[in-house]
């Protein structure tokens, strides 16, 4: 959507300023009729966020697991409606019974702080060099539409090993961004192949579970990683690449 709003120079000069203003809209998850979370996206490529989601909170292992889901838009937001084989179902209905919060920073259905802790699989070795990053730095830009006209989108892309940029999605939320884009490799049969992602955002603990639940070898952030990401990393054998700017990045080697 557009807005005007009222844009004060510093020499208090005041002139109308039109710009396009980002989407934030509630998308309520239910999976096999139970209400599990309702996170705040853009509401666009739903499909993939939930997708993705359901990856990453390991109420699926698999993209063949979901038997179907149903997206119903309301005036209010979208209820997503997720069908899982009875087998998950059953284990998921004792979860959700023991949740005791919903957060947007990745604590969904965790109700110990041991749950944090949770083992992650280990993941490919790392191919990519310095290199690679900087070539997808420089083409990150061109792949944030949303962001170019909100100036509030991140952005999680999929990167080839030589740091051509092969997919790309963007959100309001770093999570959601990187939930899309977990989802549409899923739904499109696409794997890492040797490549890494590249984030618009720091590196928290989160977003490391997600990498590696997801099989990523290397995880790029333009801003910096957390020590919890960092000691989660190396326990996968992901390694992180943070603060990755134009001049300079810094690579977290984890100790295989």
């Amino acid at each position: 959507m557009d807005r005007t709003f009222r844009r004060v120079a510093a020499d208090g000069t005041a002139t109308p300023h039109p710009r396009a203003v980002i989407a934030e809209h509630p998308i309520a998850i239910e999976v096999n009729g139970l209400g599990y979370a309702v996170m705040m996206a853009t509401p666009a490529d739903v499909e993939d966020f939930v997708t993705g989601f359901a990856l990453s909170e390991r109420i699926v292992d698999t993209v063949e697991e979901m038997a179907a889901l149903d997206l119903h838009p309301t005036d209010r937001g979208v209820i997503a409606r997720l069908a899982v084989p009875p087998a998950r179902a059953a284990a998921l209905a004792d979860r959700i019974r023991r949740r005791t919060a919903d957060s947007s920073c990745g604590l969904c259905g965790m109700d110990n702080l041991d749950a944090v802790h949770r083992p992650l699989p280990r993941v490919p070795t790392a191919a990519p060099d310095a290199a690679a990053i900087f070539a997808a730095l420089a083409r990150m830009r061109a792949h944030q539409p949303l962001n170019r006209a909100t100036g509030a989108a991140h952005a999680a892309m999929l990167c080839a090993a030589d740091g051509t940029i092969r997919l790309a999605r963007e959100d309001v939320g770093r999570h959601n961004a990187f939930d899309k884009l977990i989802g549409a490799m899923a739904r499109r049969g696409l794997a890492w192949d040797g490549g890494f992602a590249l984030l618009s955002s720091r590196c928290s603990y989160e977003l490391v579970e997600k990498a590696a639940l997801s099989g990523c070898p290397l995880l790029a952030t333009v801003s910096a990683a957390t020590d919890l990401a960092l000691a989660r990393a190396a326990a996968a054998g992901l390694t992180l690449v943070s603060l990755a700017r134009d001049d300079a990045v810094l690579f977290s080697d984890p100790v295989r």
